[in-house]
């Protein structure tokens, strides 16, 4: 029992989810920035709202200029069947930076129906009714 209770302690330290980080920003964000870690091509495509462009290979040359070392940095990439974001999680972790890497990345910020920004402006999507409560702002998890 004492490992599996380490086990999901550890990954909640290093990990967050789209809803999570959704709510702090809506709240503020306090502390947080949010780093999309994808290429010029992707970004423009869509990105979260304030969110910081830093491509993973430039994060060693860049996030002392772009990302405060006493902030808080959350990572993200395409989605689940992409680990761009734990890589550029890792780049930040070895900086120094408190860091975590948000589980989902910009595929289920989109599928869960919230606002993002693209070379076109601002855009949203009807919510994936297999991934977010269609009439709900969160799944209460």
């Amino acid at each position: 029992m004492r490992e599996a209770i380490e086990h999901f302690a550890r990954r909640l330290r290093f990990e967050t989810d789209v809803s999570d980080v959704h709510s702090a920003l809506a709240a503020g964000g306090g502390n947080l920035v949010v780093v999309d870690s994808r290429g010029d091509q992707a970004w423009a495509q869509g990105h979260i709202p304030g969110a910081v462009h830093l491509p993973t290979a430039d994060i060693a040359a860049r996030a002392r200029d772009l990302v405060d070392a006493g902030r808080e940095v959350v990572t993200y990439c395409w989605g689940p069947g992409c680990n761009g974001a734990t890589r550029a999680a890792l780049e930040f972790a070895r900086l120094g930076y408190r860091v975590r890497e948000m589980i989902g990345g910009f595929e289920y910020w989109v599928r869960e129906g919230l606002a993002f920004e693209t070379s076109r402006g601002p855009q949203r999507l009807p919510a994936d009714g297999l991934t977010a409560p269609l009439r709900a702002v969160s799944c209460d998890c």
